[in-house]
């Protein structure tokens, strides 16, 4: 096989790239890391040293490729698919990439800070670190609904690499922050992106390991559920 990706299942930004994958059909290996586990751990820093995942490894090439955003763009400059992610034109391009970056940095990060928080032992949570991370969220909702009041799609009516970020920064953001009654359109781009046949198929590879998950017991049980991601 090309194309190996070092992921687990559970993992957000995973997920993301998954979703670039899932929706051009592009062939590869998953390779699951256990990052909880030291020796595991320690193995897979010989291929990325930093330790962080995923990452994808081009054997034909001979490339190590980290970080989502850095893993769309190479898919989509050697391997591309019938869905482009990153848009031929320059504008729309620029578009794409600001907000991959806005759900990565202000949805992702401060959801993952929430997140982590939980499983600090008592004496080690941070309540202003998540205070902060949850107006954080709260703002970025506020943008996205502005956003999306008048899109289909993260930057227009075409899904690129900008929704690949959104759905998973969505998906568990949303259940440690709720989106609310009042963030319409966020929650209907929400459903949207949880109805494309990638992040489905996403969802059910990553169901297994919801347990896992330290917010699990706030997650929907269409989520929890096998093979209920439907709008139920």
């Amino acid at each position: 096989m090309t194309l190996a990706l070092y992921l687990h299942p559970l993992a957000s930004f995973c997920h993301k790239v998954l979703l670039a994958l899932y929706e051009n059909n592009t062939p590869f290996e998953a390779r699951i890391v256990d990052l909880m586990n030291s020796e595991e751990h320690a193995r897979y820093l010989n291929v990325w040293q930093v330790g962080k995942i995923p990452v994808l490894r081009d054997e034909t090439k001979n490339r190590t490729v980290p970080e989502t955003s850095i893993i769309i763009e190479y898919l989509d400059q050697n391997y591309p698919g019938p869905v482009p992610l990153l848009p031929r034109d320059e504008p729309a391009r620029l578009e794409a990439r600001l907000w991959d970056r806005f759900y990565d940095l202000y949805v992702q990060v401060p959801l993952q800070k929430i997140v982590v928080d939980r499983l600090r032992p008592d004496n080690g949570h941070d309540p202003i670190g998540v205070a902060e991370a949850r107006a954080t969220l709260k703002t970025a909702y506020s943008m996205i609904e502005n956003q999306m009041a008048t899109r289909t799609w993260a930057i227009g009516s075409d899904f690129t690499m900008a929704d690949c970020a959104a759905a998973p920064a969505l998906f568990y953001a949303g259940i440690v922050e709720p989106f609310g009654n009042d963030h319409p359109h966020t929650t209907a781009y929400f459903e949207r992106l949880i109805a494309r046949p990638s992040m489905q198929r996403v969802l059910a590879e990553a169901q297994p390991y919801f347990s896992m998950f330290p917010y699990q017991d706030a997650m929907p049980a269409r989520f929890r559920n096998a093979g209920a991601t439907s709008n139920s």
